[in-house]
């Protein structure tokens, strides 16, 4: 018979980066499943929602500690959801929990919710109106993070949709809030609307992803150089396309190109394909919850551009960002082109430079760095 430890300990964060100092479980989650224990044994399964559980601690360490079957699962992040399925089918529980999107299906008639907090509040808030909107009336959301990450900001945003919201006791250097009793209902926030005049172009965001509805800076840094990108593409894909502001704008640029947007993230690819819509280049651009591109055909994009991530959760790590430009190296055709922006400091150049191909810099301001790399005909069958 598996025990909760057993299950822990054996937890990998595979597909996702892996490194020494990444984990696949720390004291946030042990706390939470301590901490919830009584209301989790109570519930039953079929009434247990689980939300942004990184790596599987949550869905299975609840699981085998109460002999749980039928919990609901959502990740934003589609490692994090192919991590889960990996340790459950190692571990045996493959059966025991089910994925369902944000939104009813998730939380209606749920009595218990555990959370890892999300580091964007904007995030935070829609998941806490769909609980406050579909959940039974006596749920339990258990919300826990490391102390370094948690901010009275939060507090803030769960207050808006329960009537109580309290700390846990700390553990090392953990907390959990927990919030109760939702209050009534109106529209929903989310996704929300803004135009971005400069560029004639509606966005629409879902709480998790990148930026919300603004125009990041490293973004309109590299849309400063659009007219100069491989003219002469046909398929270009917006890697890591966040709210699909690199996509849309470049199929509205370029009325005979394809552009393909890719993310991890549930939060961003419904956002992309509300923004394409939303700016009638639904037509044209297609999108796809993918991990570095990993489901794209080698060969069959003359465009990449890359505004890549520095963060891997709430760590600060560029092995995503190395793993999209490898990648990168793979799915473009000789003579296609790389754009990327990124903070200087990490200076990506030379691994874009062996990843990719010839990389030069075309733009630099006081944060960000531009640079294009051309994927050569030797690199190619150099593989």
């Amino acid at each position: 018979m598996l025990e909760v430890d057993d299950v822990l300990g054996r937890l990998r964060r595979y597909p996702d980066v892996e490194a020494v100092n990444l984990y696949a479980v720390d004291a946030a989650d042990r706390l939470i499943l301590d901490v919830a224990a009584e209301s989790l044994a109570a519930a039953g399964g079929d009434r247990i929602a689980v939300v942004d559980d990184g790596y599987g601690a949550l869905t299975l360490g609840a699981t085998v500690a109460h002999d749980l079957r039928g919990v609901r699962v959502h990740q934003d992040l589609l490692t994090g959801e192919l991590a889960l399925a990996g340790n459950a089918r190692t571990l045996g529980l493959a059966d025991r929990y089910i994925t369902q999107p944000l939104g009813r299906r998730l939380f209606e008639g749920v009595r218990v919710v555990l959370l890892r907090l999300p580091r964007a509040l904007s995030g935070l808030a829609e998941i806490a109106d769909a609980i406050a909107r579909y959940a039974d009336p006596e749920v339990e959301v258990f919300a826990g993070a490391r102390d370094k990450y948690l901010t009275p900001a939060m507090n803030d945003v769960l207050a808006e949709s329960f009537s109580s919201v309290r700390a846990s006791r700390g553990r090392q250097k953990s907390r959990i809030l927990l919030a109760q009793r939702p209050k009534p209902v109106g529209e929903p926030p989310y996704p929300v609307h803004q135009q971005i005049g400069e560029l004639d172009l509606e966005v629409v965001a879902h709480g998790a992803a990148f930026s919300g509805a603004r125009l990041d800076i490293g973004t309109r840094f590299l849309l400063e150089h659009l007219r100069r990108m491989k003219p002469d593409a046909r398929d270009a894909i917006d890697l890591g396309c966040g709210t699909g502001i690199l996509a849309v704008a470049l199929a509205k640029a370029r009325p005979h190109i394809s552009v393909v947007g890719t993310d991890q993230s549930a939060a961003a690819v419904a956002s992309t394909r509300a923004t394409a819509a939303a700016n009638g280049v639904a037509d044209r651009v297609t999108v796809l919850r993918d991990d570095a591109m990993a489901g794209v055909a080698d060969h069959s994009a003359d465009l990449v551009l890359c505004n890549p991530p520095f963060h891997l959760g709430a760590a600060v790590h560029t092995g995503s960002a190395i793993k999209m430009f490898a990648e990168t190296g793979r799915v473009l055709r000789p003579g296609g082109e790389l754009w990327t922006v990124y903070n200087t400091h990490l200076n990506y150049r030379g691994v874009m430079q062996r990843l990719v191909g010839r990389t030069e810099v075309m733009g630099r301001n006081r944060k960000f760095t531009v640079t294009r790399s051309v994927r050569g005909l030797r690199d190619a069958r150099q593989e």
